[in-house]
């Protein structure tokens, strides 16, 4: 643009000196006609020099205006380098973040479950201490020896003596629990109920005791009371955690708290467990649970 104003300007200097060479006399004599051509070749010589002036200074805007160019452009991809490490810096912030939280929850989860043991261990012992009292106090009501009817619950026979209570037999453990099995196999709710409290009740501190009662959880669930099935998944999380069908527990605690419309609870269940037994099937089905529900897993 600005060479051809320059174009234009030189054009029109040539048109005003031919203008002016035409608009001589014809008397007039060669010396002026020599002035006036020397005179316009000074003037075509200083509008030469005036464009060589122009093309330079605008090569060197055209530089100028390169290097700003390059500088923005190098400035732009500096920032955006800036900002993506800035991003990854923050992602991995809180990842080690939510880790950590994760972490806190799960001893803060085993303090609970330790507490909680404690607890059934303490009651379990008052249990037998009053189980031994009343042994205690029936063998000290007992007859002195000698043949009086009545003495050690006998009679003169030897055979027990008439009206008197017989004593509660423990069922057997193995045989009760498959039974209670077989009974939960075969949709036999009710009982197999009673076969796994059974268990329960006789047997408090065998690891069998904590199947049973991921059993129950398991019958309140296919019953849809979720509420009595998160409270059975509860008994084996927090007294029975190393048995092995925890992850199960603790998967179907968190299904069930879903089906309660308690979602933060049912997806901190799923997280937990996803961090307590990474490895396992129930890991699986809980990280697939969570991606179904659009929910970010953040347990590593």
């Amino acid at each position: 643009m600005l060479k051809a104003h320059i174009l234009r300007t030189r054009l029109a200097v040539a048109a005003v000196l031919a203008a002016a060479l035409f608009s001589v006399p014809a008397h007039a004599t060669s010396k002026e006609i020599i002035e006036l051509q020397t005179q316009v070749q000074q003037l075509l010589d200083m509008v030469q020099r005036l464009q060589s002036t122009m093309d330079t200074r605008f090569g060197v805007l055209q530089n100028l205006a390169q290097q700003t160019a390059d500088n923005a452009t190098q400035m732009s991809a500096a920032v955006n380098a800036l900002q993506q490490k800035i991003n990854a810096q923050s992602e991995a912030g809180n990842g080690k973040i939510d880790t950590v939280s994760g972490q806190v929850q799960s001893l803060n989860d085993s303090v609970d479950e330790l507490k909680s043991r404690i607890a059934k261990l303490d009651k379990s012992i008052q249990d037998l201490q009053t189980q031994l009292q009343n042994i205690q106090a029936q063998a000290g009501g007992a007859t002195p020896a000698g043949g009086v009817p009545g003495a050690g619950g006998t009679n003169p026979a030897g055979g027990p003596t008439p009206g008197a209570p017989a004593g509660n037999q423990t069922p057997p453990l193995q045989e009760t629990y498959q039974a209670g099995v077989r009974d939960y196999n075969a949709a036999r709710y009710d009982v197999a109920s009673g076969e796994f409290q059974d268990v329960i009740h006789y047997y408090p501190l065998d690891d069998l005791a904590g199947t049973a009662q991921f059993y129950l959880g398991e019958i309140a669930y296919r019953q849809q009371n979720y509420a009595d099935a998160v409270k059975f998944y509860n008994a084996v999380l927090e007294g029975f955690s190393g048995n092995p069908k925890a992850p199960a527990a603790q998967l179907r605690k968190g299904l069930a708290l879903l089906q309660m419309n308690k979602r933060d609870a049912g997806i901190h269940e799923l997280r937990l467990l996803i961090q307590r037994h990474p490895q396992t099937p129930e890991a699986a089905q809980a990280r697939t649970k969570l991606n179904g529900m659009g929910v970010r897993i953040s347990a590593r």
